[in-house]
């Protein structure tokens, strides 16, 4: 997936490759580094979103859910990417975007 955020400082559009798992009307991601990644602070600041999914754009809104366990969510998205996350993320943090369909 490719996500649009709109920088917090610039204002300008940002799109970072993602990856997580959809659910019906709802993408789960993990923040690697919690609420200390870059997009985790721009969502502070603007949580509305583009997605780029199965070739087609969404817009939708991201929540942090510093409640939730991150590892729950690993557990159900590829093995590879979940591991990068295991192996290289300080503080997992778990992410949902509400998608406008």
């Amino acid at each position: 997936m490719l996500l649009e955020t709109t920088g917090r400082l610039s204002g300008e559009p940002r799109r970072t490759p993602i990856s997580g798992r959809l659910d019906g009307a709802a993408f789960w991601l993990a923040s690697d580094h919690g609420e200390t990644s870059n997009y985790a602070r721009t969502f502070k600041a603007n949580n509305r979103i583009r997605a780029h999914i199965r070739g087609r754009w969404n817009t939708g809104t991201a929540s942090l859910l510093p409640g939730d366990d991150p590892f729950a969510g690993l557990a159900t998205l590829p093995r590879f990417n979940s591991s990068i996350v295991r192996a290289l993320g300080t503080d997992p943090l778990t992410v949902l975007i509400d998608l406008d369909r």
